[in-house]
């Protein structure tokens, strides 16, 4: 299989062979993995029981892909990912401000899966073969995942694929033989001596809601153009492209992070996930467990490491996207070490999602309120000006900026930090919403109403004649 060669340019028609299904089967995939399933484990950390941190969960993620799945139509529209696709709102400069996003993304998500991965494959090994469970084991296991992870996205999407639909059968048996191996330990209550992390019940499930359930959409804000920028709109309707995604992102989620509230009750995962997971497991089911943990790790880093590559790309020009993927993965392997060695895995994970989902937020707001505003009809051309090196076209604005639309992020951005909550900082809008953290919902709805305002008498940028002429498309 040749190394793909396309990095944030335009894919020509001839190159759009996707489909819906196969959009299904990479999210279904590449979500099977132990950095997806540990989110699962959040809310019995924070001290809620079975039913609590199911509903937490399955609230979240419904919320997150009623929000989220519209943005992959906007790169079925364009041909492009959606940071560069976002230059249409933003300006063709302005469009930095989706890669440095997606790139932070992308980044906290793939040091997060080699992270747990590589700690529950020496965890198995340790009880399997006597290997020493120690710093360079650990150290020597995330290296060989993340070589392995830079084969996969190096080579590309088609590659990572095939990976995805092999994984989206094999992950799901291993996953329903773990559901008989943990259960004789299964338990419907909180892990003993955890209580709720912010005092009582319902602060404490909403931010499960959020950093467990919300979180796993909101990861794919930058991603879904990724995949949905290889599906033809000729030959595939908008209809069956968003609900495809709606069903990817559900079953994709739901399942791993399902498993991980299941295995953390049966495990009594309180503060610790990976440790307990290996310890509570039957002898028999450790090679499953191994196998599950190498597996799923490569399947979901290598998606997110390949589009690490494409933000660094997009913010790069200059660079390939294979010495872009190259540098990406150094640096989440960098994250790895440090986070190991250094943090706390429960805090680390609740301040990254909840910081990255506050930043994050208001740019697919704006993204899609732009997508409402032209019908879905971009020029495709305008939208490449910066990786071109060249100037002008109907996405210039100024100097390649639109400042309105940079104020309101940033203006989002700042309100949605204000009002988080994490275990290392708390915002000082947390005050005003008697300590729940909504930072989530006030980023959005300030960032949209801020650039709503700004624009509400621009008009939108005009399509190419010849796109104008096709089937509009409505969010």
């Amino acid at each position: 299989m040749p190394i793909e060669q396309r990095g944030v340019d335009t894919i020509p028609e001839e190159e759009r062979t996707s489909g819906p299904r196969d959009l299904i089967s990479i999210l279904l995939g590449s979500n099977l993995c132990l950095g997806v399933i540990v989110f699962g484990w959040l809310p019995p950390s924070f001290g809620l029981g079975l039913w609590p941190s199911v509903t937490a969960i399955v609230t979240g993620t419904l919320v997150g892909i009623a929000f989220t799945a519209p943005l992959a139509l906007v790169s079925l529209r364009t041909g492009t990912n959606l940071s560069t696709s976002s230059g249409a709102q933003f300006g063709v400069r302005g469009r930095l401000v989706g890669s440095v996003v997606g790139l932070l993304l992308s980044l906290g998500y793939t040091a997060l899966t080699l992270w747990i991965g590589g700690d529950v494959m020496v965890g198995a090994l340790s009880r399997l073969t006597g290997l020493p469970n120690t710093g360079v084991s650990r150290a020597v296991m995330y290296g060989v995942l993340a070589a392995c992870t830079v084969v996969g996205a190096v080579f590309g999407y088609r590659l990572l694929l095939r990976m995805s639909k092999v994984l989206s059968i094999g992950m799901v048996l291993l996953l329903a033989v773990g559901v008989f191996a943990y259960a004789p330990d299964f338990t419907t209550a909180a892990p003993p001596d955890t209580a709720y992390l912010l005092g009582s019940f319902w602060p404490t499930w909403l931010l499960a809601a959020v950093a467990a359930g919300l979180s796993g959409p909101v990861a794919f804000i930058t991603l879904l153009g990724d995949y949905t920028r290889y599906i033809s709109p000729r030959r595939h309707s908008s209809r069956k492209v968003l609900w495809s995604t709606g069903l990817g992102l559900l079953v994709g989620l739901l399942i791993p992070q399902l498993f991980g509230t299941y295995t953390a009750l049966a495990a009594r995962a309180g503060a610790e996930y990976a440790g307990p997971l290996v310890d509570a497991a039957p002898f028999w089911y450790l090679v499953p467990l191994l196998v599950a943990a190498a597996a799923g790790s490569v399947g979901n880093a290598g998606l997110m490491l390949y589009s690490m590559g494409l933000d660094l790309d997009a913010i790069v020009p200059k660079a390939t996207r294979t010495t872009a993927t190259v540098i990406a993965a150094s640096v989440a392997t960098a994250f790895v070490f440090v986070g190991s060695f250094e943090w706390d895995v429960q805090a680390a994970m609740t301040s990254f999602v909840l910081l990255l989902t506050a930043i994050g937020t208001p740019w697919a707001v704006i993204t899609l309120i732009g997508y409402v505003r032209c019908r879905g009809r971009y020029d495709a051309e305008a939208l490449q000006v910066f990786n071109r090196r060249a100037k002008g076209g109907v996405y210039w604005f100024r100097g390649g900026w639109n400042v309105a639309a940079t104020l309101s992020w940033a203006v989002g951005a700042g309100v949605g930090l204000l009002a988080v909550t994490t275990p290392f900082y708390e915002g000082p809008l947390l005050a005003l919403t008697n300590g729940v953290d909504c930072s989530f919902v006030l980023s959005g709805l300030t960032g949209g109403l801020v650039y709503t305002v700004l624009t509400s008498r621009t008009a939108p940028a005009p399509a190419p004649a010849e796109q104008a002429a096709e089937e509009p498309v409505a969010a």
